[in-house]
């Protein structure tokens, strides 16, 4: 075993109250103060100089071993869900740490104190940068979107985010752990996942009274739930191996129970397993919004975000944590398995070589009221030597394996202009119906 990868053990405690501290104090996307303070802390008590986001949190810190190679970036989640049925969730906000990213944050520091060990570096080469992100779970649109309405972000994903601000310049290959529910003393490396673009659909109707009368109403209820009647209706026009998964919620749908709705939202994930098949799969969404909208006399305002691109997972980068993994897990291993959720991560797979393995370590379902850590070993140390072997098999004997991986490396965009080209293509505010007085209608779904 490595040096650097034993190093871990000694941080043991340090990995265990840090896992308390963020299960303890759980936050969402972009709201992450507390967790940011607590790992920014701790990383200048080691000695790191911070990178901070500034008006959103995370940062980045960069481990030069001073001698020449590539910049690999390790990455660790630090905000929360919203679960309020679980035991432990947050009273006030209904917060809870219900995926596992307190297992992330908790490692990252484990592994940046590992990387303070004396001796560690001395076989490696290349720059290590470390990096606490923000905004991973893909919730709370309206908060996000009004952040990005005054200028605070442009991206609803902190990885991405991070990558516009420009905190992934330089870097050469990149990688994450995630915790998931597979027994303890175990892993998992999968090809990857789907993307998805992110949806809210604001229906717009009369309100009347709903007993006396509701022929002067326009139900913005109604074509709202005609829209998921739609939806339903075209899901066996997917194909099987596209994995497109649609899941709209009605987050307002109604004021008083008297009174037509004529205010009505909707918000939904369009998932699936490449940008093109994502792009057509909401086409046939917005055109069923339209539509039924049309039906019921409503008007209706389309808000289309990008969300997360497809995680394609580098083949190079997944046997290197395939080998990496094997030595502290038992691991399963598989270049076809894909996941239908979706990460930010996938994002930054569209430009850099990078993988996204799991580690065991929670009990539960995932996302769930009765999800829990259930073996700190594996779910935070574990990982944490994971991603120390993991690095040590990239920079050692000149960074050979990570200029191969590199070199290998076929990207979907060359460019992260390329990249952002294509992602603010997503971006779209369109007024869907519009009524004419000769009584004809005209519907307008598309950005193509």
């Amino acid at each position: 075993m490595h040096k650097l990868v034993a190093a871990v053990e000694k941080h043991a405690q340090r990995i265990e109250k840090a896992l308390e501290f963020f299960w303890k104090n759980p936050e969402t996307g972009y709201r992450e103060w507390k967790g940011h303070k607590y790992l920014a802390d701790a990383f200048r008590e080691l000695g790191y100089e911070l990178t901070e986001a500034g008006n959103i949190p995370g940062f980045y810190t960069d481990v030069v071993t001073g001698r020449p190679g590539p910049m690999v970036l390790v990455m660790g989640e630090m905000d929360s869900l919203l679960c309020d049925t679980h035991p432990e969730a947050d009273p006030e906000t209904g917060a809870v740490h219900s995926c596992g990213h307190c297992c992330q944050a908790a490692a990252l520091l484990g592994l940046a104190a590992a990387l303070k060990e004396p001796g560690v570096l001395d076989e490696l080469c290349g720059t290590i940068r470390l990096m606490a992100v923000p905004a991973e779970e893909l919730i709370e649109v309206e908060y996000r979107e009004k952040l990005r309405q005054e200028g605070i972000i442009r991206y609803y994903g902190g990885k991405v985010e991070f990558m516009h601000r420009g905190f992934m310049d330089g870097v050469d290959l990149a990688f994450m752990i995630h915790t998931t529910t597979a027994p303890s003393g175990s892993g998992i490396i999968t090809k990857g996942s789907n993307g998805c673009i992110s949806k809210e659909v604001i229906y717009s109707g009369v309100a009347a009274h709903a007993g006396g009368s509701p022929d002067k109403g326009i139900n913005a209820l109604y074509a709202a739930n005609l829209t998921l009647n739609a939806i339903n209706a075209l899901r066996e026009t997917f194909r099987d191996d596209d994995h497109i998964r649609i899941h709209p919620i009605i987050t307002h749908g109604g004021t008083v129970v008297n009174s037509i709705p004529d205010y009505v939202r909707l918000e939904s994930y369009i998932r699936g397993a490449t940008l093109e098949t994502i792009l057509a799969a909401n086409e046939k969404v917005n055109r069923a919004v339209a539509a039924c909208a049309a039906a019921m006399g409503a008007k209706v305002l389309i808000k289309d975000r990008p969300g997360y691109s497809p995680r394609v997972h580098d083949l190079g980068m997944m046997r290197l944590a395939k080998d990496a993994m094997e030595e502290i897990l038992e691991t399963s291993y598989s270049e076809t398995s894909w996941g239908t959720g979706c990460s930010d991560l996938g994002d930054v797979s569209m430009v850099f070589p990078a993988v996204h393995p799991y580690v065991g370590g929670a009990v539960g379902t995932e996302h769930g009221n009765n999800y829990y850590i259930s073996d700190v070993d594996t779910a935070c140390i574990g990982s944490a030597k994971v991603q120390a072997n993991m690095l040590v098999k990239l920079l050692e004997h000149d960074a050979a394996r990570a200029w191969e991986i590199k070199k290998s490396f076929k990207p979907t965009f060359a460019t992260m202009e390329d990249f952002f080209c294509c992602i603010d293509g997503i971006f779209m505010d369109r007024e869907a119906v519009s009524y004419h007085d000769d009584g004809t209608v005209t519907m307008s779904f598309s950005n193509q």
